[in-house]
């Protein structure tokens, strides 16, 4: 695409762009990268029912915890419209309002978990030396509930801010935390996935020690009385609760989608299910990477409406999607190039790695479609069009991926499971796609 000085201003933002995409890619690829060297160090113990009950347990943490990722992208973009208004009263409002939120749930979260346990594992299924190893896992990292989820709000705070590298900081201090004790927990002590459960959680705790002091040193304290006084008024949480509950929705759809994917997969053996685990993590690292393009789409687009600056919004969209597809292009080529090399640090069971290239090959089309949805999503995330992205995760869900999820499962065919995935996130780029024009308006 040629840019023209004559339509060169709608693009000065690209050198801003780039630098706030990179830390916070950066950052983001902290949290696959932990998961992939929990894969890692549990797939090479002797018995595979450890990697398999993370494997399985971890569907139950994408429900608490990938779902509340809402607190992140609504105080994101909350915040970066405050910051487009530079109302610094606003700002110090959305982080203390979200991380009310944030705590409140946090805290409920560690007082139902007995029965969160019990009623999740009755809904998976697993054999039972497995799903007592996920119940290990369980038991240890559900006790960082409450620094994960004010870590959430911390990030989506710092992002709106621009201050990614305060979100890349934290990242690296906690995940490379959770690798240390991943070593310390599994190998030395051989704890096995209880030791995995543990580690991650007083990763996230220190994690959200240093996001802490980070805020003591960059808030305006003088406006602190201002900010409380603003959220005891009536009604000062209703818009803010909106936005996040129609984004909470999103979450919980898209979640719930790959719930019932690792779970379609558990019913099609352990090495199905442990294949597709690893599969899972490479997507998932091509999706948190690129999904730092996202979150520096949903900061501008939210700062540029906030300001008025609606000329930069196509040009910011189509930025952000031909630098995901490339990104995630080339995650792809490298696992098709090198399956062995890269599968192999993952697992070392045979097992495992001589089927794992039959699929493998769905990873191209999953990670570039997945890439546009993941553009579009900050996209309207920013815009803060929080009833678009409900009903477009809505209508993916029910007409793109059900039904051919419910035919891989009437064939037992794990092309068909991958299949639905990719039909999935197809449906929903066509969905917000033909709703991009009127934001333009």
């Amino acid at each position: 695409m040629t840019i023209s000085s004559a339509n060169w201003k709608s693009y000065q933002f690209l050198s801003r762009f780039y630098r706030l995409s990179l830390v916070s890619m950066l950052s983001n690829m902290m949290v696959p990268l932990a998961g992939l060297v929990d894969t890692a160090f549990l797939g090479h113990l002797a018995d595979i029912k450890h990697l398999a009950g993370v494997i399985l347990a971890s569907i139950l943490f994408d429900y608490l915890y990938r779902v509340l990722k809402f607190l992140r992208s609504s105080t994101n973009a909350i915040t970066a419209a405050a910051k487009g208004l530079e109302d610094d009263r606003a700002i110090l409002v959305a982080g203390i309002q979200s991380a009310l939120i944030a705590l409140i749930i946090g805290l409920l979260i560690l007082a139902i978990q007995y029965p969160l346990q019990k009623i999740g594992f009755a809904l998976l299924s697993g054999t039972p030396d497995v799903e007592i190893s996920g119940a290990e896992y369980f038991s240890g990292r559900i006790w960082g509930a409450p620094a994960v989820l004010l870590n959430f709000v911390l990030f989506g705070w710092f992002l709106g801010r621009e201050m990614n590298s305060v979100v890349l900081l934290i990242s690296l201090i906690g995940n490379l935390s959770n690798v240390f004790l991943d070593y310390l927990m599994i190998v030395k002590w051989g704890w096995a996935s209880y030791g995995a459960g543990i580690a991650t959680a007083l990763s996230q705790y220190l994690a959200l020690f240093i996001g802490l002091i980070a805020v003591a040193m960059t808030i305006n304290w003088s406006l602190l009385p201002e900010a409380l006084a603003q959220i005891r008024e009536k009604g000062s949480f209703k818009d803010t609760l909106a936005l996040k509950t129609n984004i909470l929705i999103r979450f919980v759809v898209l979640i719930s989608t790959y719930a019932l994917f690792t779970n379609i997969s558990s019913l099609f053996g352990t090495n199905t299910l442990a294949q597709n685990g690893v599969m899972l993590q490479i997507a998932l690292l091509s999706q948190f990477t690129v999904n730092g393009v996202g979150l520096t789409t949903q900061t501008l687009a939210s700062n540029f409406k906030s300001k008025g600056n609606k000329e930069q919004l196509l040009p910011l969209l189509v930025v952000a999607t031909v630098t995901s597809l490339v990104i995630s292009l080339l995650i792809a080529l490298a696992c098709f190039l090198f399956p062995d090399q890269i599968f192999g640090l993952l697992s070392d069971h045979a097992e495992i790695n001589e089927n794992i290239t039959k699929v493998s090959f769905w990873l191209l089309p999953l990670l570039e479609v997945t890439a546009v949805a993941f553009m579009l999503d900050g996209y309207f995330t920013g815009l803060k069009e929080g009833k678009v992205l409900r009903n477009a995760v809505l209508f993916a869900f029910f007409l793109g991926y059900l039904p051919f999820l419910a035919i891989a499962l009437y064939l037992h065919s794990n092309n068909w499971l991958w299949f639905s995935l990719v039909c999935y996130m197809a449906t929903l780029v066509i969905y917000l796609g033909v709703r991009v024009p009127k934001t333009l308006e």
